[in-house]
């Protein structure tokens, strides 16, 4: 709490040093240009504190959200035009106004790249992997980018057919283009070390809503990351936890989840939830992994003969509940667990099929006639009742990169240090020899923890404040599902609100890896001056609506947040806001800089000055719209600070 108030102290005071060099900029330019300055003032509101120097009255005022400098001529005088008032703004020529105007957003525009210049001699920031690779981390299994056989671990090369920076590039993408974006890449075998080009062209309407398309590209893939279990923000591992027994240490990362390679935390919890058994198969000389369909056996197409033999498998593994609802593979066996024929099931879809090979999965190996299983998940059997046992309760294999070295990486390297020291011909081994006689453990850097059984969340020990916390959401959801109208959309909601609930998790706390980010000053001052002038061309031309902008508060609690990431990051973030400030002065908008700045320009051309009158009619309808946007930007940024307290 003490550090967050400090976060807020430090933000204001950013925002306040930038308004200050602004207007210092004005002051400046003024007095080298012999104008008379009247007043210098940090803030709007009553003055909490001022000072005269050198003829200037200086306030500080309670609302740290602006400032101004009063100069003479400004204004008319009695009966005087601006451009009649002695040493007064409009009294000078068209030349020295520019200068003046144009000096407040230079100035904020040279202090971001000299902080850009300081970020880089300091040696850049520490960022997130994921804010950085090309690499995918998890794909919507309903989308048809999964349907065209992208998998987690593909690497994106284009978008639109311009150079993929990272998954940024899709919010921009979103924001500032009115077509679905095309992303082209590739397709990566890391056993074999091979790749195969592919091209997918996100499925939304022209002119959706932005909220739609956002929605829609994110949750159709989102990158890759590092999952390295912390031990200092994991739960304890009490006896209650799956990872008790595992064998996992601190700084292990998470490589391999029965039979997937991991990219992403989506990607782990979408594997430990797959109904999938993986089975250790014998045929012949051979031995294989295979991953098979876990199905109820409700879902399997078996004749009566076949259930009754299920039955008695159960039976001789006393296993309780009615037979419909335990789990079994889609084959028939021997009680030897030797495989006779393929049963056909009903899918998710309730559609019937049978087992499968995967294009993108050495283990998605369907079994024949004659092979036998000798281990579920890891685990050894010798009858079909020990199978069938097996089967009810979920169990995962993991290998782990041991003592996963936190080292400092390039973020142009990134992508390449995220399988540098993975030998992947060992990691073959290893999980080839899962549930033989022969099963490694350790190879090189390489560990097999010991199987786990996944829990779903009301069955982990957390705090009580936590459970609260969990059950308050769970609640909210529950209350907006009961607001649906339609009865079948209802009905959906909740059976995905159960889904959710019940998802089983590992209940540990995995990181990810960190790269130095430091690209030259121009590089870094280009690509945000890129970004502001792409955003202000989007809200003028109507693609994004100024409800996605931040106003005063926004700002702030940017800036809280960035001190609270550290000292280099908060750094960054007031660059960015002092090149926003600046660039957005320079529109040419009667009541900010740039519109004095296109009067100046007038006069220099016409050589006569603009009237007072004309004047006012010109920026008072502008003031009245600034007031409207700040009022408007700050309701905004109240209502989202205040949907987030209520998270």
């Amino acid at each position: 709490m003490l550090f967050s108030l400090l976060y807020i102290i430090l933000a204001a005071f950013g925002l306040g040093l930038l308004i200050f060099i602004h207007e210092y900029g004005h002051y400046w330019m003024a007095k080298r240009e012999g104008m008379t300055v009247e007043a210098f003032s940090i803030g709007f509101g009553k003055p909490f504190y001022k000072w005269e120097k050198d003829g200037v009255k200086w306030q500080l005022c309670w609302l740290p959200f602006g400032g101004y400098v009063r100069i003479a001529g400004m204004e008319k005088k009695g009966t005087l035009e601006p451009s009649q008032i002695p040493d007064g703004f409009y009294g000078k020529k068209p030349w020295s106004r520019i200068k003046v105007a144009l000096a407040g957003p230079i100035v904020n525009i040279v202090f971001a790249f000299a902080i850009f210049c300081v970020l880089w001699a300091l040696g850049g920031r520490a960022k997130p992997f994921s804010e950085y690779t090309h690499l995918i981390g998890s794909v919507d299994t309903s989308s048809n980018l999964y349907a065209d056989g992208v998998r987690p671990g593909d690497e994106i090369e284009q978008i639109n057919n311009k150079p993929f920076h990272n998954f940024q590039d899709f919010l921009f993408a979103a924001i500032l283009e009115d077509t679905p974006p095309q992303v082209s890449g590739l397709k990566v075998n890391y056993f074999k070390q091979t790749s195969a080009p592919f091209k997918y062209r996100f499925d939304f309407a022209k002119g959706a809503p932005i909220g739609e398309r956002i929605q829609t590209m994110l949750y159709t893939l989102r990158p890759a990351s590092y999952l390295i279990y912390n031990q200092k923000y994991s739960l304890a591992l009490d006896n209650n936890s799956p990872m008790k027994a595992s064998g996992i240490e601190d700084g292990d990362r998470i490589l391999w989840v029965d039979g997937e390679i991991m990219f992403s935390k989506d990607q782990l919890v979408q594997t430990i939830n797959q109904p999938k058994a993986l089975l250790t198969v014998q045929r012949g000389n051979q031995t294989f992994l295979s991953r098979v369909p876990r199905l109820k056996v409700s879902d399997l197409r078996i004749n009566s003969g076949q259930r009754a033999e299920i039955e008695d498998w159960q039976h001789e593994a006393n296993i309780k509940g009615k037979i419909a609802d335990l789990f079994f593979i889609p084959y028939n066996l021997t009680n030897d667990c030797r495989i006779e024929n393929l049963y056909s099931y009903l899918n998710e879809e309730t559609v019937e099929q049978q087992h499968v090979a995967s294009e993108r999965s050495q283990l998605e190996l369907p079994l024949q006639a004659g092979d036998k299983v000798i281990a579920v998940d890891g685990i050894p059997v010798n009858s079909a009742y020990e199978m069938m046992n097996l089967l009810q309760n979920r169990h995962i294999q993991i290998i782990v990169k041991k003592d996963h070295a936190a080292r400092s990486v390039s973020w142009k390297e990134a992508d390449k240090a995220f399988v540098m020291g993975i030998e992947w011909s060992d990691l073959n081994r290893m999980i080839q020899s899962i549930g033989t006689s022969q099963q490694i453990r350790n190879l090189g850097n390489l560990k097999l923890l010991n199987p786990v059984a996944p829990k779903p969340l009301n069955q982990l020990s957390i705090s009580n404040e936590k459970r609260e916390e969990f059950d308050a959401q769970a609640k909210e959801q529950l209350n907006r599902i009961e607001e649906i109208k339609d009865p079948k959309q209802r009905a959906q909601a909740l059976h995905m609100l159960q889904q959710e609930q019940n998802k089983l998790k590992l209940g540990i706390v995995m990181l990810d890896g960190t790269v130095n980010y430091n690209p030259s000053p121009f590089v870094l001052f280009g690509n945000v001056l890129q970004e502001t002038w792409k955003t202000i061309v989007a809200l003028f031309t109507g693609t994004i609506s100024p409800k996605y902008m931040s106003g005063p508060v926004g700002i702030v609690q940017v800036m809280q947040q960035s001190w609270g990431s550290g000292f280099k990051e908060a750094l960054y973030w007031l660059a960015m806001i002092s090149i926003n400030l600046g660039i957005l002065n320079l529109l040419p908008i009667p009541v900010l800089d740039g519109g004095h700045v296109c009067f100046s320009l007038w006069e220099s051309i016409t050589g006569k000055p603009i009237k007072s009158k004309t004047m006012e009619r010109l920026i008072l309808p502008f003031i009245i719209l600034l007031v409207a946007l700040f009022i408007y930007l700050t309701y905004n940024d109240l209502m989202r600070l205040f949907a987030g307290f209520m998270k």
